[in-house]
Order: structure tokens, then sequence, then C-alpha cells
């Protein structure tokens, strides 16, 4: 069986004072990832706070090593990325 990764990041968006601030960013960082990771990438959580946000991916893999790996390289990618400052995250392997 294949295995799915899950991962959630809490976000602190500093210097957002509107939704469409908010939106903005959070969209860029959206479509990043699924340009450059080819996941599934939506926003899950903190929809109505202009200074926070989550985001979750969920990818299905070959491998479970593979999996983590993507796993490493989307935290690092996501905490990289301005904009954004990652709060938590949470992870999961179904």
């Amino acid at each position: 069986m294949s295995p799915v990764l899950v991962l959630t990041w809490e976000l602190r968006l500093p210097g957002c004072r509107s939704l469409k601030e908010k939106r903005s960013v959070i969209r860029s960082l959206k479509d990043r990832l699924r340009h450059r990771f080819k996941v599934s990438v939506a926003e899950t959580g903190c929809q109505d706070l202009t200074d926070r946000g989550e985001l979750t991916v969920a990818l299905v893999s070959s491998d479970g090593r593979l999996a983590q790996s993507l796993a490493d390289r989307l935290d690092r990618f996501v905490a990289e990325r301005g904009g954004a400052v990652v709060t938590s995250t949470r992870k999961a392997v179904l």
C-alpha cells in the first residue's frame, strides 16, 4: 500500500492587515507549492483571521522514505518563503 503524507503548517502572516492581503500571500504560497512539488494543497484553517493562516498538503508516494524526504523539502520551502512565518507543523503518514 502506498503511503499518504499529510502535512499541515500553521502560519503567522506579519504585515497582513486585511483578508485581501492575506489571500494574496496564501495564494502565492499555494501556487508555488503546487507548481514546484506537484502536491495537493489547501487553506484549511484560520480563514477569517488576517494575520494567521493554515495550509495542508497531501501526497501519495510509492515509498515511505521518498515521502519523508519530500516532507522535509516542503518544510524548508515553506519556512524559507517570505510573507509567512511557520508557527507549528503537523505531519501524518497514513
